[in-house]
């Protein structure tokens, strides 16, 4: 970690979290973070979904909600950048404060409620972007107040579809009232048939991806594996947030929530590890859940994920984390022979099982 970045993340933290998010987008687009700029090789370079990634490293969803600092995130050494959640109409999400840092924990707990400024002036901001080595997708949400919640994410897809390199359907917020009973497999099967059909319709069909909850038991673990499959899904995302508070110490520990960070490692990696099992390679996995070294983000390969995405731990490593976890993965696969990433995927699944 630099001292640019030290000085600023001790300033960050010492005010709210929300201000601070908001602070840390402006910082990127004004060019005062050190970044690494693209960070690739032959062992790096990762084919995902029909996607060529420069690395397996990705930015997971919710950072950049409304798309606002493209240009910066593709230079912060990501292999991939996703974006969002988009929802057709803008809405203000929940009342503040929705965000609050568990320092002890080394987690950040979120009630947004898919707070973003809507499909319209996302889409604009992503039809602008310059095309790169670094693939961009968007998180699709919808409205809280919708009656066709199914319709929103199809709308955000036939709005936004054509700007970007990847959709991800996202039923695994906790923070919108039933939002996940839209994994249950006749809804998610209703679901991703009218998404599917947004899709076929654009222009440049894109790979979409699924994102699920860590709160799912091996059952119903299996049964989104099938829809999904036979939904013709890319990949599926495993984890989003979730609503247990097991072990944590933090004062701030009883806020209503999804929680992140490195709590969910295990709890998000066996979940994934089943998964892994339930699709039996057939299709690929994104790992994600407390990832704070490259250490573990090489277990979350091992356990069965083609790819991984952070986010929560650059609250409190910053993003030189960022090069720290994909030249670790460079030097872990060379250390052991490898010449690629797919040879270390599902490698480790058995100790999770």
């Amino acid at each position: 970690m630099t001292l640019i970045e030290r000085l600023g993340l001790g300033l960050l933290h010492r005010i709210d979290p929300e201000t601070g998010h908001g602070l840390s987008l402006a910082a990127l687009r004004a060019g005062v973070v050190p970044l690494p700029g693209l960070l690739t090789s032959e062992r790096l370079a990762t084919r995902l979904a029909g996607l060529e990634l420069p690395n397996p490293v990705g930015l997971a969803a919710g950072y950049d909600k409304n798309a606002v600092a493209l240009a910066p995130l593709a230079g912060a050494g990501f292999g991939f950048v996703e974006v969002g959640a988009a929802t057709p109409r803008p809405q203000p999400g929940n009342p503040r404060p929705r965000l609050f840092r568990l320092t002890e924990d080394r987690a950040v707990i979120n009630r947004f409620g898919f707070n973003n400024e809507g499909a319209e002036a996302i889409a604009a901001r992503l039809s602008a972007r310059r095309p790169g080595a670094v693939p961009v997708g968007l998180n699709l949400g919808a409205n809280k107040d919708s009656e066709d919640r199914a319709g929103d994410f199809a709308r955000v897809l036939a709005h936004c579809g054509p700007h970007v390199d990847f959709a991800t359907v996202n039923v695994s917020s906790p923070n919108t009232e039933k939002l996940r009973d839209l994994q249950g497999p006749a809804a998610l099967a209703a679901l991703l048939d009218r998404v599917m059909q947004a899709r076929a319709a654009l222009p440049r069909p894109i790979p979409v991806f699924l994102k699920i909850a860590p709160d799912l038991n091996p059952e119903e673990i299996a049964a989104i594996a099938e829809v999904s499959m036979g939904a013709g899904i890319a990949a599926i995302i495993a984890t989003n947030t979730t609503l247990s508070r097991e072990g944590l110490k933090s004062a701030s520990r009883g806020e209503a929530g999804g929680l992140s960070g490195a709590p969910l490692f295990e709890k998000s990696t066996r979940v994934l590890a089943l998964l892994s099992q339930a699709t039996g390679g057939r299709i690929p996995l994104i790992g994600v859940g407390g990832i704070g070294s490259a250490e573990q983000a090489v277990e979350k390969l091992k356990a069965g994920a083609s790819a991984v995405q952070v986010y929560s731990a650059l609250v409190y490593q910053g993003f030189s984390l960022v090069p720290q976890i994909v030249r670790g993965i460079e030097a872990h696969l060379a250390a052991n022979g490898l010449a690629r990433v797919s040879d270390l995927t599902g490698t480790g699944r058995g100790a999770w099982l």
